[in-house]
């Protein structure tokens, strides 16, 4: 019988594990999963939000076939200090955001933690200003905090 074959029998299933393991660690999805690199390399440190401080505003060109300047904020975490991107959702939502505004930032929700849509780079959205939410400013629901 030439070549190598998989174990099989009573007392194989260690064998076979083990077998399995060694292979899964070529997979690039399994490696990033055990060795926990998306949580380093992560600004929000696996967290599913944080507050930041509003440094400037910014138009980030959408990928083709769309043409627009997307209305995004350069936002620095206060738990960390680095500085993310972060779009800005609803009609004309930048006019409520202004500099040194603190802000609560989540993920956009694009496929695997990247970011959504045609707007490229850009892998988190704003929810709050100031502590009340951006939508409720938006539907006039509630007044902009000044701090």
């Amino acid at each position: 019988m030439p070549g190598k074959k998989a174990p099989y029998g009573l007392y194989a299933a260690r064998k076979l594990k083990r077998k399995r393991l060694k292979f899964r660690w070529s997979q690039r999805e399994f490696k990033v999963r055990m060795l926990q690199l998306k949580r380093k390399a992560d600004p929000l440190e696996g967290a599913p939000m944080a507050r930041g401080i509003v440094l400037e505003k910014v138009g980030v060109e959408s990928r083709q076939p769309n043409s627009a300047l997307r209305k995004c904020v350069r936002v620095q975490l206060v738990k960390n200090g680095k500085i993310v991107t972060a779009f800005v959702p609803l009609d004309g939502g930048i006019t409520y955001i202004d500099e040194h505004d603190e802000v609560i930032i989540e993920g956009i929700g694009g496929p695997k933690g990247k970011s959504l849509g045609d707007i490229p780079g850009v892998r988190y959205k704003i929810v709050k200003v100031n502590g009340v939410s951006l939508k409720a400013i938006w539907l006039g629901k509630k007044q902009k905090p000044v701090r």
